[in-house]
């Protein structure tokens, strides 16, 4: 007897083929045919003509910590997510010594603006190695399917401690920290993550450790890849690690590398296209080179009293180290350091940044302190600033200093001109991920990246093609992972499934949820159009939302195609 059939569903199979009419049919967790399904079920789903398609793969997600905690990894399988990939950029939570640990959380409050009372409520420490924690995660459960990397900054911060954010390693501790990556790949890591960015910083405005890496260090570790003979690299690139370099660590190491973040700057709309080409012209070579692209504008709330985009600028780490005290007002209002942020936000230069003079065209008043400044609410910055006659930077920070420290903005940074976005999109080289699901909870929500694709990009704009769209999210990025059996409606797939309707499917509007540990507070997008994901065969969401009841379906993926 078969376990599950789905019948009078639209089949989008994952492969880009064309949708077609059907059932399918569930045996052991694992697809047993696709098309017809012949036989007795013991549970049988009238689809009513909705489409069924893989679960959606996440390849970009931050729930290192929160699945300690929370094994749906809300919101993302809510959202269709049915397999994810966790410790990205480098920024994981194992290896970690027990004296580190608060230093570990407090980077991540900063880096991937989590709640600091959340982790230390959530966190459950059992763990030291990397092996450990892969350990625990299975130990625990989970409702999705969860791949992880071996973290850049962990491991650094593992070997050289207090010194881990200060300098270079010495050649001993290279190799120890190359050892803790094979250990890592051979555990089941399904590669090694790093972050050069200019802009991730940790507390206080210290970089992240990985940013002290020299040449040797990331050749070592990358190169554990090439030694190990399996797993992917992936960074978050900054101006020091270029695509000609990159296409370096392919060829030496024989292995794919994922480039983030691919977005289109208003500040240099070009740039992203430029480095597209340098990637084709790699792949041409025979390297295997994806950038990674999001489907969103890249937006974010936040307050002037912690102003994560900001803090993109490099010359705004004098208010990042005074952030909190007294010092913190008179950094702000200072015309030097005006200047400076200035100069910064007008000019293109080497650096992609995150904040510029464009930015704050897309930058609105969501919530004020003041009653008397209550109806500047949803009113732009930049036009504000012009009707004042200011600079719109004067203007912003005049306005924090007149009691609006703690009022919300609502900003739109990357990805705003839509056509621009298309070609990112459409590109071969291009993988479509960027959710950063699990991280900057009080700033964005993107979780639901594949059903704002479905909705928007496919429905609303015919940019894509439904099948193009489900591919992109399902069987390409479980190929480009090496991630076994996922990703296709296939006989023998494992049947991670989403039913939804393609009439209505998206993301709703944005709302701030107080569902975290300690009561901290996050932003959700609640799923439109969605009626249903399996995971291995076992049902963990209905029409309704997540199954409470619904156990721990989810798999720790450690093995992996070469």
């Amino acid at each position: 007897m078969l376990d599950l059939v789905i019948d009078n569903a639209l089949l989008i199979d994952g492969t880009g083929a064309p949708a077609r009419r059907g059932s399918l049919a569930v045996k052991d967790g694992r697809i047993a045919a696709v098309g017809e399904a012949a036989g007795s079920a013991a549970q049988r789903v009238d689809a009513q003509g909705l489409a069924l398609a893989p679960g959606l793969i996440d390849l970009h997600t931050h729930f290192d910590a929160q699945l300690l905690w929370d094994p749906f990894a809300t919101p993302s399988v809510a959202l269709g997510v049915t397999s994810m990939v966790i410790g990205n950029c480098g920024f994981t939570i194992a290896p970690c010594r027990p004296p580190d640990r608060d230093l570990t959380l407090r980077n991540l409050t900063h880096v991937e603006g989590m709640p600091l009372d959340a982790l230390r409520a959530g966190v459950e420490w059992g763990f030291e190695s990397y092996p450990d924690y892969l350990r625990l995660l299975e130990r625990r459960g989970l409702v999705p399917n969860v791949a992880s990397f071996i973290g850049h900054s962990s491991v650094r911060t593992y070997v050289l401690r207090e010194d881990a954010a200060k300098r270079a390693a010495t050649p001993a501790e290279v190799a120890e920290m190359k050892r803790l990556v094979v250990e890592g790949l051979r555990a089941g890591a399904v590669g090694f993550s790093t972050s050069t960015l200019e802009q991730h910083n940790g507390e206080n405005g210290i970089p992240m450790p990985s940013r002290l890496a020299d040449e040797h260090e990331l050749l070592e570790l990358t190169g554990a890849l090439g030694q190990v003979g399996k797993g992917v690299f992936m960074l978050t690139k900054g101006m020091t690690t270029t695509v000609p370099w990159l296409e370096r660590i392919a060829a030496r190491n024989g292995r794919p590398v994922n480039i983030a973040a691919l977005f289109v700057d208003p500040n240099d709309p070009e740039r992203v296209f430029g480095e597209f080409e340098q990637i084709d012209a790699a792949r041409r070579r025979g390297r295997e080179l994806w950038g990674h692209v999001g489907c969103f504008p890249l937006g974010m709330e936040f307050t002037l009293s912690h102003p994560y985009p900001l803090e993109a600028l490099l010359a705004w780490k004098p208010a990042i180290r005074a952030e909190g005290s007294d010092q913190y007002r008179r950094v702000l209002a200072d015309p030097a350091f005006r200047g400076a942020i200035k100069a910064e936000a007008a000019s293109k230069g080497g650096v992609p940044n995150r904040f510029s003079y464009h930015t704050l065209e897309h930058m609105t008043i969501k919530a004020a302190e003041r009653p008397e400044h209550a109806a500047l609410v949803g009113k732009n910055v930049a036009a504000l600033a012009r009707a004042a006659g200011k600079d719109p930077l004067d203007w912003l920070l005049d306005f924090a200093l007149d009691g609006e420290l703690d009022a919300m903005f609502d900003c739109k940074l990357f990805n705003t001109n839509e056509d621009q976005v298309r070609e990112l999109l459409r590109h071969p080289s291009a993988q479509i991920t960027l959710s950063d699901a699990g991280a900057h909870l009080s700033f964005l929500c993107d979780a639901g990246f594949g059903l704002h694709l479905f909705g928007h990009w496919v429905r609303e704009r015919g940019d894509l093609t439904l099948e193009q769209a489900v591919q992109a999210v399902t069987s390409r990025p479980a190929g480009l992972y090496r991630i076994r059996d996922r990703g296709r409606l296939a006989p023998g797939a494992w049947a991670d499934l989403m039913l939804f309707d393609p009439a209505t499917v998206g993301r709703g509007p944005k709302r701030r949820v107080f569902d975290l540990p300690a009561g901290a507070s996050r932003i959700d997008t609640p799923a439109l159009g969605l009626h249903g994901v399996w995971v291995n065969g076992t049902r963990v969401v209905n029409e309704t939302g997540p199954m409470s009841d619904c156990g721990r379906p989810g798999k720790l993926l450690r093995e992996f195609d070469a």
